[in-house]
């Protein structure tokens, strides 16, 4: 065997043991990818979920607006209606039947306003669990980025570094679990 056998013989044992080595590397890429893209996932429905209920928490407040409107309108017919009782007997069951109205449309204005301000409440929580999900996903990004770095320089603490980050991104994804 030559000495030129010989050195491509080392050569190929050298880039087995190198292959084997990043292994770990590769398999710790794939598992970040998955999550990347389960985060990443969650927070679009989080997004989602805060942008419509702020189309509901609209709705809501619009409703509250018209049934106050109609109230304030059906107040002021009243009054013009108590002007002109005397002059006309049959005015005072309608002034009755008017006041009977505002004192109910006033009394929904208070439930559609609490209906509006549970879709904002809604909205608060969907927008922060979003906003964690968007921080843990860039994490996980990064920790691929610097993951991958391993592969070009064969350095582990690249590796290393990529594997904070990673625990760093699943911890603050993992924290949506504690926000009430």
């Amino acid at each position: 065997m030559g000495a030129e056998e010989e050195l491509h013989e080392l050569e190929e044992h050298a880039e087995e043991g190198s292959s084997k080595a990043m292994r770990p590397v590769a398999l710790t890429m794939s598992i970040l990818a998955v999550i990347v893209a389960v985060i990443t996932m969650l927070g679009e429905r989080a997004h989602t979920a805060a942008i419509i209920n702020q189309a509901k928490a609209s709705d809501g407040w619009n409703l509250y607006q018209s049934k106050k409107d109609r109230a304030h309108i059906s107040g002021k017919v009243g009054d013009l209606l108590s002007i002109i009782a005397p002059k006309n007997p049959g005015a005072a069951e309608e002034i009755e039947k008017d006041k009977k109205y505002v004192e109910k449309e006033k009394a929904d204005q208070e439930g559609e306003q609490e209906v509006a301000k549970g879709f904002e409440e809604a909205r608060e929580h969907a927008e922060l669990l979003g906003d964690r999900f968007n921080l843990a996903q860039v994490l996980l990004e990064i920790a691929l980025v610097v993951s991958s770095i391993t592969l070009l320089t064969h350095s582990k603490i690249y590796w290393y570094a990529g594997l904070v980050f990673g625990l760093a991104g699943v911890v603050i994804a993992l924290s949506v679990l504690l926000i009430k």
